[in-house]
């Protein structure tokens, strides 16, 4: 009973610990720099390492960190940084695109809770269900007792807590950190996946974070050295179809309609086609016929079956939208399907256009890692 009293006194004692973090203008730790982290593609954020062994960290949502390694002291001059320290071992992980970046640095053990319940990526799964992570709620009304019983040193939220204000100002009232990670704003897909080295330098895995990231490089640099020397390319139209009838299609530009470029294809659709909503979401619906009249010559289907989920035959995408039947890439049986776990795995952003190539460019591509063709 008394730990919850102190619990309940905490979070309504009011938030002005959170005043010195509110300021959108970094004010310098006052020692030089020494070097500035190298970024092939990411914009949402950077990184300065310091003289006295910290770093200073700027997020383009306006907030900015200071990295303290362990053993090192706070600086005296930190204006309106928020401080991390290091080691962090106990993370509330409220971003799942994240939770795939952290298990590639085989960092797992540094994640104590999260938001999300059910998984695609095993090793999290596995966590959760053997109580190596817990759940802690949701992003929005997250378990602040649980949290603190778990001593969490660190929330890493997606944009997603831009809609509940209140509980980031209550989870910083109670002195834990909140780092919103906006790795779903960068322009180019391999941005997303460059995050990698920002949480490489939080856990202590900068060097593997570097290896991990140049290696995905490389997968991509291929695809696109295979491009000049493949002509012509393919439309395609990348969809699913929504209980209540619509076509959800990927808005023109987004980094899916991206890597569908840069694997040497065309997205079917455009700004200047359709009436684009002005709103953050990555997708739009569309009803059945404006989606026929732009579709029904596409090339290339690819049913996107994270949300409905997978389709196991060409006759079962038709039993959902009779219409189209008569599109080419339905009579010339060229229609593929994404696994599952496609939008958790952060990291696969290379192998993704890998396969987009492939299907592109290949009669039969026989090694595919989230296509699958339906027959």
């Amino acid at each position: 009973m008394k730990k919850n009293c102190f619990i309940l006194g905490l979070l309504f004692s009011g938030f002005c610990l959170t005043a010195c973090s509110e300021s959108g203008t970094a004010v310098s730790s006052g020692t030089a720099v020494r070097d500035t982290m190298h970024l092939d593609y990411a914009e949402q954020f950077s990184v300065e390492y310091l003289e006295n062994g910290c770093a200073e960290i700027s997020i383009q949502d306006g907030f900015d960190y200071l990295l303290v390694p362990d053993g090192v002291p706070v600086p005296e001059e930190t204006g309106n940084q928020i401080i991390l320290h290091q080691p962090m071992n106990h993370i509330y992980m409220a971003a799942s695109s994240a939770m795939d970046l952290a298990d590639a640095l085989g960092s797992l053990d540094s994640i104590a809770l999260t938001s999300t319940k059910d998984w695609e990526l095993p090793a999290v799964q596995s966590a959760l269900e053997e109580g190596r992570i817990l759940y802690a709620g949701k992003y929005s009304a997250p378990d602040y007792e649980l949290i603190l019983s778990e001593n969490c040193d660190l929330a890493i939220e997606s944009t997603m807590i831009y809609h509940s204000p209140e509980a980031r100002e209550q989870l910083l009232s109670l002195g834990i950190p909140v780092l919103v990670e906006r790795s779903s704003y960068e322009a180019h897909p391999l941005g997303r996946m460059e995050w990698i080295k920002l949480y490489g330098l939080l856990l202590g895995k900068s060097d593997e974070a570097e290896q991990f990231f140049n290696q995905k490089k490389e997968i991509f640099q291929n695809v696109l050295d295979a491009n000049q020397q493949d002509a012509g390319q393919k439309t395609a139209a990348f969809f699913y179809i929504s209980p209540n009838g619509y076509i959800n299609i990927r808005k023109p530009g987004d980094y899916i309609s991206q890597m569908i470029s840069l694997a040497g294809g065309t997205y079917l659709f455009t700004a200047d086609d359709l009436q684009v909503d002005d709103n953050a979401l990555s997708t739009m619906n569309i009803q059945t016929e404006v989606f026929y009249q732009y579709a029904r010559d596409a090339d290339v289907f690819i049913y996107n079956s994270t949300i409905e989920g997978e389709l196991s035959s060409i006759d079962e995408l038709i039993s959902k939208c009779s219409v189209l039947a008569d599109c080419k890439a339905i009579r010339e049986g060229n229609v593929w399907c994404t696994g599952q776990n496609l939008f958790q795995q952060t990291t696969g952003a290379a192998e993704m256009i890998q396969d987009f190539y492939e299907i592109f460019h290949e009669e039969n591509p026989e090694h595919l890692t989230f296509l699958h063709h339906l027959e």
